[in-house]
């Protein structure tokens, strides 16, 4: 069923729904310019709400855009989401657009303000989804993609992060599809043992899933040391490397780790 919390657990509490929707690059907690209309201060902020566990956008240039993920949708697809049947396509749409893969035939009690979501139907949405990939070489554009962020081959390699030339898997009807990679649209894969998450960074589809990744998913725990002063906890997979990379180019102490947290 499609409803606000499940969206959220599969989204990175809302993160990966303004990552979708607000292209260019911007970083959480720093201001930039709206791309959505003619922005001339970068006084727009992506934030984490403590409060309510979830990202949240603050646009002092236009407070319209303030609110949250299901807010920033309503506002780009002309919807109200104090209005019942207007949440409801809300929540489709972002399932629809970001391949959550969850069912919109059942849409009952769906805008109930705290429902109860069992902790299993979450993981199993996740759990067992057939997948295959294929692998290939890290071309120079995407190479000098990686690298504006600071993140060097040595660090991908040693998070299992590749290049792929193609990836396969089904829908949550059971249909199957699959991506290929090109130039202006590449392919990139978090491998685990078990499981991969796609990154496709210049498409409509930006993130999908593959495999089972367990109750747990935390990427770059693997990588951590035995011991060490110092942990960080990102906001996802790419701000790890980036971390890691900078950690390594410029060390501040012997015994520093890094580790990015997803759902």
């Amino acid at each position: 069923m499609v409803n606000k919390d499940t969206v959220l657990q599969l989204t990175d509490n809302g993160l990966n729904v303004f990552r979708h929707y607000i292209q260019g690059q911007w970083r959480v907690g720093r201001n930039f310019l709206n791309p959505l209309y003619e922005d001339k201060r970068a006084s727009c902020n992506v934030y984490y709400d403590r409060r309510t566990n979830t990202y949240r956008m603050k646009d002092f240039g236009n407070d319209e855009f303030s609110g949250d993920c299901f807010s920033l949708v309503a506002k780009l697809k002309g919807l109200n989401c104090k209005n019942p049947k207007d949440f409801v396509e809300v929540l489709q749409t972002i399932n629809r657009d970001l391949n959550l893969g969850l069912d919109e035939e059942d849409t009952s009690f769906v805008v109930s303000v705290s429902p109860v979501i069992p902790k299993e139907a979450v993981i199993e949405s996740k759990k067992n989804k057939p997948y295959s990939t294929v692998q290939k070489q890290f071309s120079p554009k995407e190479i000098a993609f990686w690298q504006q962020y600071g993140i060097t081959a040595e660090i991908l390699k040693a998070y299992k992060t590749v290049s792929l030339k193609e990836f396969r898997s089904e829908n949550s009807e059971g249909k199957p599809f699959f991506f290929t990679s090109s130039e202006q649209e590449p392919i990139f894969g978090y491998l685990g043992k078990r499981h991969v998450k796609i990154y496709r960074p210049f498409s409509e589809i930006r993130f999908l899933y593959g495999g089972n990744f367990g109750e747990n998913y935390c990427f770059g725990l693997e990588q951590l040391p035995a011991k060490g002063d110092t942990l960080f906890i990102t906001g996802g997979e790419k701000d790890v490397l980036s971390l890691a990379s900078s950690i390594v180019n410029f060390p501040i102490s012997q015994s520093y780790s890094t580790s990015g947290m997803l759902e």
